[in-house]
């Protein structure tokens, strides 16, 4: 008889409901509080015993620890060796002295944010790339945010048919309808204030945690798994009231993801999804380091640890439907927004490498492009990334060439995608 090995994920939803009905009639201090006892006599009165110049040092001394036995404890593999990991760990050295040295407040670093987000994208990578368990989940999640997406499809295959659905795989018809139907379904779940109350816990368990804002957290959590814009939506009516660095955060979040579907389509490509699943997960924790390095905060945060919904057109809908058509009306102006800032900035790009290509003759570099450049620009911060200099599966391919690929494809990535966000930021605010 088979039997049924995936039964983790159908545990944990049935665990998630019954807790939830369960703490419908008991209150959860009665875990909460006891939990909190425990807390405060063990590890805080550990730390209490440390002189308090010496905890930064001894847990930034603590996570480079983990960092090293993590790296070379574990099996290497073809392109993935001491020398490459090691390169990896040097490269993480270097993007922390230049974020330091670039960033906007030094003084203001709260390093306790940078340490402990450090530490979590190394936990969550060990637990999605050495267990099964962790793959699992973070693969049902990503499922989920696709199929969700994916039902944009139905209602344009009633404007169109369905044949334009299943053939026609252009970004007119498959990303525009969904971050249409995405938009409008948030302004109904922030209706029915559901979205109130994820924030919450959200804001509750990241303050506590990282000593991030609700906001940030909601963002950095949804980037990997809905895209760039769409994360963005989700806290839509706290745009207007976000501090500077909140802002740069909701940024830095997107650019270090990319969005389910698109994670789809790189494993359909053949790429390991264990790698893609885990680098995006990863990326929830390290871009709220990163980030709250490079601008720290410097203002009152209006979620951080506590929510104060704040005055929105959204909330002043008549009826559930009134919020989906209004959500429904913002999703067409940004779709229409982010769909002509990329006709533009793509036609922009093909202008200067029709110049670059014209000039490229005279000086015989026959392919001299934006692509190009910037992959030589950014060819430094793919060796830093522990990409191999040659390729082991491939031998007769030219050295260097996976180096100036990676560095391309960082170079694109922020070329093509800093218009749509910026855009959306100002349609909201």
């Amino acid at each position: 008889m088979h039997k049924n090995k995936n039964w983790l994920i159908p545990f944990l939803f049935w665990l998630c409901v019954t807790l939830r009905i369960f703490f419908f009639y008991v209150p959860s201090s009665i875990i909460s509080k006891p939990l909190k006892l425990i807390w405060d006599n063990t590890v805080l009165r550990i730390v209490h015993l440390i002189p308090e110049k010496l905890r930064v040092w001894l847990a930034a001394a603590g996570v480079v620890a983990v960092f090293i036995v993590g790296s070379f404890a574990s099996k290497t593999s073809p392109g993935n060796g001491i020398k490459e990991r090691a390169v990896s760990l040097f490269g993480l050295v270097v993007f922390g002295v230049v974020l330091y040295a670039t960033s906007k407040h030094r003084n203001l670093i709260v390093w306790h944010t940078v340490i402990v987000g450090m530490l979590f994208q190394f936990i969550i990578a060990l637990f999605v790339l050495r267990t099964q368990a962790g793959y699992d989940i973070f693969n049902f999640i990503a499922g989920l945010a696709v199929d969700l997406l994916g039902f944009a499809g139905d209602g344009l295959a009633f404007l169109t048919s369905s044949d334009v659905v299943a053939n026609y795989h252009y970004f007119f018809f498959s990303v525009l309808p969904a971050i249409i139907f995405f938009v409008s379904f948030v302004q109904l779940l922030f209706y029915w204030g559901i979205l109130q109350w994820l924030i919450g816990k959200f804001a509750v368990f990241f303050f506590w945690a990282m000593r991030v804002s609700g906001s940030e957290a909601v963002v950095a959590s949804a980037s990997p798994f809905v895209g760039q814009g769409e994360s963005a939506i989700l806290i839509k009516p706290f745009i207007p009231h976000m501090t500077k660095a909140e802002i740069h955060q909701i940024m830095c979040s997107g650019f270090a993801t990319i969005a389910g579907s698109v994670l789809v389509a790189y494993i359909s490509m053949g790429v390991n999804p264990q790698a893609l699943i885990s680098s995006c997960v990863m990326s929830i924790p390290a871009s709220l380091a990163v980030s709250k390095m490079r601008w720290p905060e410097t203002e009152e945060s209006l979620t951080a640890g506590r929510i104060v919904i704040p005055d929105d057109d959204t909330h002043k809908a008549a009826n559930a439907m009134h919020a989906f058509a209004e959500g429904a009306w913002l999703g067409l102006k940004i779709a229409g927004m982010i769909m002509a800032t990329l006709l533009c900035i793509i036609s922009l790009l093909a202008l200067a490498n029709g110049l670059l290509g014209w000039w490229g003759r005279y000086i015989n570099i026959p392919n001299l492009t934006i692509e190009l450049i910037v992959g030589y620009v950014c060819y430094p911060i793919a060796f830093l990334l522990g990409v191999p200099y040659h390729n082991p599966s491939n031998p007769s391919e030219a050295q260097g060439h996976q180096l100036l690929l990676v560095g391309e494809l960082i170079g694109i990535k922020l070329i093509a995608n800093v218009i749509p966000i910026d855009s959306l930021l100002n349609i909201s605010c």
